[in-house]
């Protein structure tokens, strides 16, 4: 078939479709249903995903963390098996970073969080922010974790840490509650009581999804944290592959040294938790497998639907025209033009549904991205083309069996059908 016969056909397909706009209208709302869902809820995960992905760049790719107890237990519920181990302690960091070769950075911290029961303020000149994060942390602790990033003022120093010096480093929203019009540097504030010099401000990091960053941490010496709060004995080690060697022989060499220095017995297995910079990533893939599950099911339906609709209005429109096939058959139609022309009307139908569909998923992408800035829905090339694919698939499936019984009929039977 030539170009121009395709042409033709897909002309005669559209003039088709607008002699009969309702329902035409009606019979692809199935497949914009579907393709809009796909298109949507794909463009969310797509945008997160890379916001995900983001993140853990930010955290540090080569970066690892060695904690008593695994990522998102509740410290204060926890099963006898973490309960029974050792507490991660201040001398493991030093360990690693004396007998560990491909490791860069081995840096402790501790942290007092609402969630592990603990309470903690901060206050200036009448102002108070509840709720905040307090950390203690040595002075490489921004080398291993390049999220807390010194926007203004400077970090801890080994002076501060030597001489467990009682100084501070606010994120953004707490800098900027309690110092709304004055510069933070070198103002007194009272963190849970104690007085603390303003050394610096964090850059801006509201967290995932607006919860937990940067914004709401106070951090202060490790020897400080380690001084005022001895019973806050959940600690940390991060640490980070040095660029000289590969990621697994650092993870292989602070294994063998924790296990060492924790005196775990070959037989045994490990009584700490190692979690890599991808535990986000991971997590989030396992949160978005029953939402993309759950899209999968509507779009099948959607499309399963407008389908059956194409299908349907086919069937109608060989009825109808049978008069018209019986003409074109009698003056040289090939049963292989009759089929094409009514395949080429049902997948144009269904093309136009997609493109609806598509259409619609970005209006929603759209919308969701400017009222929810933490949630950068984005329409990728490749989902646009699976819509686009999906919708001519579709008209293909259901459209073949009435283009073949078009192409099938009697041509005499057709000219004497009233």
């Amino acid at each position: 078939m030539t170009r121009d016969e395709v042409f033709e056909n897909v002309k005669v397909a559209l003039d088709t479709l607008r002699t009969n706009k309702v329902r035409s209208g009606l019979t692809i709302l199935g497949i914009v249903i579907g393709v809009t869902s796909v298109i949507s809820v794909a463009a969310i995960v797509t945008g997160l995903n890379n916001y995900i992905s983001k993140r853990v760049e930010q955290m540090g790719s080569r970066t690892y963390f060695l904690t008593r107890i695994a990522a998102g237990m509740d410290p204060t519920r926890l099963p006898e098996k973490y309960r029974t181990r050792k507490y991660i302690q201040p001398t493991d960091a030093i360990y690693l970073r004396e007998n560990c070769p491909s490791v860069a950075t081995a840096s402790v911290f501790g942290t007092r969080a609402f969630f592990m029961g603990d309470t903690n303020y901060i206050s200036y000149n009448g102002k108070r922010v509840d709720r905040i994060f307090v950390r203690g942390v040595e002075p490489d602790f921004g080398d291993a974790i390049p999220l807390f990033t010194v926007e203004r003022g400077r970090f801890i120093s080994k002076f501060d840490e030597d001489h467990a010096q009682p100084v501070a480093i606010l994120g953004t929203d707490i800098a900027n509650t309690l110092f709304p019009v004055e510069d933070p540097i070198g103002k007194t504030v009272r963190v849970n009581g104690s007085l603390y010099e303003v050394i610096g401000v964090f850059a801006r990091d509201p967290g995932l999804f607006g919860m937990g960053g940067v914004d709401q941490f106070v951090v202060i010496p490790f020897s400080d944290y380690h001084h005022k709060y001895p019973d806050s004995k959940e600690l940390a080690i991060a640490f980070t592959a040095g660029p000289w060697s590969t990621t697994d022989r650092a993870k292989d060499e602070v294994e063998a040294a924790m296990r060492r220095v924790r005196k775990v017995p070959t037989v045994k297995p490990d009584d700490f938790e190692m979690i890599s910079p991808d535990f986000l990533s991971n997590l989030w893939g396992q949160l978005t497998g029953a939402l993309v599950l759950l899209t999968g099911i509507i779009s099948s339906i959607g499309l399963l639907v407008g389908g059956i609709g194409v299908m349907n209005i086919m069937l109608i429109s060989v009825t109808e025209r049978t008069s018209e096939i019986g003409v074109r058959k009698a003056i040289g139609a090939r049963k292989s033009d009759i089929r094409l022309q009514f395949l080429t009307e049902a997948i144009s139908l269904s093309v136009i549904g997609g493109l609806v569909g598509i259409a619609l998923g970005g209006l929603i992408a759209l919308i969701i991205r400017t009222v929810l800035p933490d949630v950068p829905a984005t329409v990728s090339l490749l989902w646009v083309t699976l819509g686009v694919g999906m919708s001519a698939a579709v008209g293909v499936f259901f459209g073949y069996y009435p283009a073949n019984r078009a192409a099938n009929l009697d041509p005499i039977i057709c000219l004497r059908y009233e």
